[in-house]
């Protein structure tokens, strides 16, 4: 069985603020640098077989704790970006829905947004499932790969490679700073969601 582990980066000053930081280049605060730290050892007992990250160094450098720790190379795949807000960047959550209320609930609810400056849902889970489809085939039969990427991203990730419709996936819970979800391949049943929000 391959092995997914979707590890969202840790916090940075802009989560803490309810900020919308979309492809915004944010760093880790001293409480995400922290989280990234205790998380690496329990990913590094799962033994990846590779670790692949978005670019976006709120990522990165979360990723950067587990290579620390198994010496695995760090590779670097853009498709594993946030989505892109447009607009809605560098606001805050109550800004947004006071600005947007009607594409905010829109948004809340997994459904397409009327911004064409907000990338499509669908453009997203297609660059995030096909980064995610390549590391596992990567890894092989067995092997387990580690993707660092983004709430959204990793939420689009889970839905598309489980084939889930758009609107189911507001009921999967928000995934926490340095938080995991994972997806395994089982030959009999395809792609099965194995946990979610784990520490």
């Amino acid at each position: 069985m391959s092995r997914l582990l979707l590890w969202r980066h840790g916090e940075t000053s802009w989560n803490s603020e309810r900020r919308f930081q979309g492809q915004t280049d944010v760093e880790l605060n001293e409480t995400g640098v922290a989280q990234a730290a205790e998380a690496a050892p329990r990913l590094a007992a799962r033994e990846p077989k590779l670790i692949i990250s978005s670019d976006l160094l709120r990522a990165s450098r979360t990723a950067q704790a587990l290579v620390d720790l198994t010496g695995l190379p760090l590779r670097l795949d853009p498709r594993l970006r946030e989505r892109h807000f447009g607009p809605w960047q560098g606001l805050t959550a109550g800004e947004i829905e006071e600005r947007y209320p009607d594409d905010y609930r829109r948004w809340g609810a997994a459904a397409p947004i009327s911004n064409p400056a907000i990338e499509a849902i669908e453009a997203l889970t297609e660059r995030v499932v096909a980064a995610l489809t390549e590391a596992s085939e990567e890894a092989g039969a067995g092997g387990t790969a580690v993707v660092v990427t983004h709430g959204g991203a990793a939420r689009a990730g889970v839905g598309g490679m489980l084939g889930w419709p758009h609107e189911l996936w507001s009921r999967l819970g928000v995934l926490g700073n340095c938080r995991v979800s994972e997806l395994r391949w089982r030959t009999d049943r395809g792609w099965q969601l194995e946990s979610h929000n784990a520490a």
